[in-house]
């Protein structure tokens, strides 16, 4: 099953303990996001601890409920532009508001998930694979059918062997 709009959505707001994404593309080519990267490529920053926005205010709703949302995000060196502008302009804000960041960077050392693409789980129970072309346009959303174990075991891999986002940008200019 595919999963837009609305029924996309809940998803978010309907889960009770964890929502979970491994990220492992070097960029996403959103439609929404092309007025903002170009105002970052000509100087224009947030401040972080300002950023509020609906989604950094489910973040931290859903913190206070004791709801976690997290995510762990493969790299490799040097980082790219849409790297750059991700981790100043959502992740650190993101990451104040209540999101749970890693990193796992590559570039010096074998990837422990070389042949996992990039998905949603919500709660240890539902996975939904996020499809995209290799430049990072997405294809699709789709609800997993098969044994979500696998994907549990690949979030407790990608979680030990990554680093908190602050721990990872301490000196890199991003």
């Amino acid at each position: 099953m595919l999963l837009a709009g609305e029924s996309w959505a809940a998803r978010f707001e309907g889960f009770q303990r964890e929502a979970w994404r491994l990220e492992t593309l070097p960029q996403y080519l959103m439609p929404q996001e092309v007025e903002e990267i170009e105002a970052w490529r000509n100087g224009a920053r947030v401040d972080p601890q300002a950023v509020s926005n609906e989604y950094t205010d489910r973040l931290r709703r859903q913190a206070a409920e004791g709801r976690v949302q997290g995510r762990v995000h493969i790299v490799t060196r040097p980082l790219s532009e849409y790297l750059r502008f991700e981790f100043h302009q959502y992740y650190a804000a993101h990451s104040l508001a209540g999101e749970r960041i890693r990193i796992l960077d590559v570039t010096e050392r074998m990837n422990p998930l070389p042949d996992v693409q990039d998905f949603w789980m919500f709660d240890r129970a539902e996975v939904v694979l996020m499809n995209y072309h290799p430049d990072g346009r997405q294809i699709s959303r789709e609800v997993y059918e098969g044994d979500v174990s696998p994907f549990i075991e690949y979030q407790q891999i990608a979680v030990e062997e990554s680093v908190p986002f602050e721990e990872y940008v301490k000196g890199l200019d991003v």
